[in-house]
């Protein structure tokens, strides 16, 4: 049998985000895409976010993606995403917002008209 902090993990999460627990910014939702800004010196960042950067330069990932790679709950994960925008080191973009779809009486009239003019 395993003692309980093995399976949490050797660190906790308030010495990752220097007992933050909110990030500088509030506008990391689970969707929001992030990738990692071009250069970057990476000298003087924890573990995490190395791997943070490393993760990102492969491409964009949201959040929750971020989270589940790192293997952190999604809190602390928010907090060290808005310490490497503030240093510049990774972009965010807030995911494009679905589409509205028209009113169906509009499409309705529309449809009416067609058909009357044929």
């Amino acid at each position: 049998m395993t003692p309980r902090s093995a399976k949490r993990g050797l660190v906790r999460p308030y010495v990752i985000t220097d007992g933050r627990a909110h990030p500088t910014r509030n506008t990391f939702d689970l969707v929001t895409l992030v990738s990692a800004a071009q250069g970057g010196d990476l000298a003087g960042l924890s573990p995490e976010k190395r791997r943070v950067m490393a993760l990102c330069r492969g491409g964009s990932l949201s959040v929750a993606e971020v989270a589940g790679h790192l293997q952190i709950p999604v809190s602390v994960t928010k907090v060290l995403l808005g310490d490497l925008v503030d240093s510049g080191h990774i972009l965010t973009r807030s995911p494009i917002p679905s589409a509205e779809l028209p009113d169906i009486k509009i499409l309705q009239e529309v449809l009416d008209g067609l058909r009357a003019r044929l």
